[in-house]
């Protein structure tokens, strides 16, 4: 039988003694998630990727009833505990109350999960961990209290609304080090203690768990105001769903629309109706915990957010745990300027033709802007498919009938196709559209996108395909290709953009 600590064998103590013993001999026993009890249905143990049945018969009413007998008062959000542990067992009721369903969640303390962000928590700016459910956001805000509290001497109240970062019962669990623990009512009042704990408490830190109402995020705002340092959870998996959540935008500084004038809408290339933050954010840095040991780190949120609004992919910093416990840390590219008027008119005169307006559909718009500035290119990122001269998509999403290529046909502007969406493909295709690679790489390019283009009029209900501009050469093997394939093409514009124009036989 393994060997287990006394915090899990406490959980067990709480189940029926057929499913007790059932567990105990199970060889994983260390690495248990949750038990779920259903009335009906068969008990289950859940691992990590994995689901065990504990017994062949069903869960009776008895079975549940004699778990709640074991445990503390359950809370306004059905949630209960075991005394002096972070175990949580939350229920299901039916329409008039009763318990019929249990989850009984393990919870441990793990210490020195916090080092590969040590320094970020050391720093006393406020802190937003993200993540999916269950992969440790609430052992991390633990973490945090106990080395501010104990390694830091900072005085640290935790507003604990479900009890799941000290645990049950009017004593803390230790893990939580010398911190301070206020309990919560009912989970509708978490914002008000959120406030008495800054008023009443005089605490350096303030540490809350899932910030998930306008409420919440008010009074995160008003104690973030007072020079306390905030740290918190909040409902959302990336920094993306923070800032399109309306209810919690306020958190990353709240998003408003703005109507800009002619000349300023013309400076920035944009439409004249953006999205611009609204105030400086709550939180100066958010963590998004990808894996258990892999962290995406938004160093300035502020930043993040605007580029996130000008329709750039935001670069976090990332940090990952290898499996011989070194730590390994991603700086994110440094960001290149804008080009100035003057820089874009050079490149300009040097490559003998105007600004490209790429539209991109489909393709990470942050990782072409980098292309096109690091090969100082003659191109910018058009806002809308009306100001562009070209649209960039991926081939899943450049089939006939979706919603870009009708509009690239209403507004007339020609399609040009990436097989995926990564940084290799863009280059590629900028090297080719730039003439900036070699011949062969340029013919080889224009080959493949015939082929391409054949293999979408055949099987689509296209009227005609037009290439990229070719040289005359080019134009005469993209010729013979459509003859082979039995299409029928010709060229049209005028030099230097003349190009392929593909027409299926009828």
């Amino acid at each position: 039988m393994p060997k287990i600590d006394d915090e899990l064998r406490q959980l067990l103590e709480v189940l029926p003694l057929r499913l007790k013993q059932s567990l105990l001999k199970h060889p994983e026993i260390n690495a248990l998630i949750e038990v779920v009890l259903d009335l009906g249905k068969i008990p289950e143990a859940r691992f990590v990727g994995k689901v065990y049945d504990i017994a062949r018969d069903q869960v009776l009413q008895d079975d549940i009833d004699f778990v709640v007998t074991k445990l503390g008062e359950f809370s306004g959000d059905n949630r209960a505990g075991i005394e002096r542990t972070l175990h949580r067992i939350s229920c299901m009721r039916n329409r008039s109350g009763k318990i019929i369903g249990l989850t009984c969640r393990v919870g441990r303390v793990i210490y020195g999960t916090n080092d590969i962000i040590k320094d970020v928590i050391e720093s006393g700016q406020n802190l937003l961990f993200m993540g999916p459910p269950g992969i440790g956001k609430t052992t991390k805000l633990r973490e945090a209290a106990r080395v501010l509290s104990d390694e830091f001497n900072k005085r640290v109240v935790i507003v604990d609304t479900s009890n799941e970062i000290a645990g049950d019962g009017d004593i803390p669990h230790p893990g939580i080090g010398k911190a301070r623990r206020m309990q919560v009512a009912a989970p509708e009042l978490q914002h008000k203690v959120m406030i008495e704990a800054v008023e009443n408490h005089m605490p350096e830190v303030v540490i809350v768990d899932e910030i998930g109402t306008e409420l919440e995020a008010t009074a995160c705002r008003t104690i973030a105001e007072r020079g306390v340092q905030l740290i918190g959870t909040a409902h959302g998996n990336a920094l993306e769903n923070i800032i399109s959540n309306p209810t919690l935008s306020d958190l990353v500084g709240g998003i408003q629309s703005v109507i800009l004038g002619d000349e300023e809408a013309k400076r920035r290339r944009s439409q004249k109706a953006i999205l611009e933050r609204k105030a400086p954010p709550t939180f100066d840095i958010a963590i998004e915990i990808r894996e258990r040991d892999k962290f995406a780190i938004y160093l300035d949120v502020a930043k993040a957010v605007d580029a996130h609004l000008r329709e750039k992919t935001p670069q976090p910093e990332i940090r990952v745990r290898k499996e011989d416990g070194k730590i390994e840390v991603q700086k994110p590219p440094e960001e290149m300027p804008e080009p100035t008027a003057e820089e874009l008119e050079k490149v300009k005169l040097e490559k003998g033709q105007g600004p490209v307006r790429i539209y991109p559909f489909g393709v990470n718009r942050g990782h072409l802007e980098r292309a096109i500035r690091s090969m100082r290119l003659p191109s910018v990122i058009a806002t809308h498919i009306s100001e562009s001269d070209l649209v960039l998509t991926t081939k899943s999403k450049a089939r006939q009938g979706t919603k870009i290529v009708n509009a690239a046909e209403e507004h007339g502007v020609p399609v040009h196709v990436i097989k995926k969406n990564v940084s290799s493909q863009l280059m590629k295709f900028l090297k080719y559209y730039f003439r900036e690679g070699s011949r062969e790489d340029a013919e080889e390019l224009a080959l493949r996108e015939a082929a391409d283009a054949i293999e979408q009029i055949k099987t689509s209900a296209r009227s005609s395909i037009d290439l990229c501009s070719q040289n005359a050469y080019i134009r005469r093997l993209q010729h013979q290709m459509m003859d082979q394939a039995g299409l029928h093409s010709e060229s049209v514009g005028e030099e230097p953009k003349r190009r392929l124009r593909i027409y299926p036989i009828l």
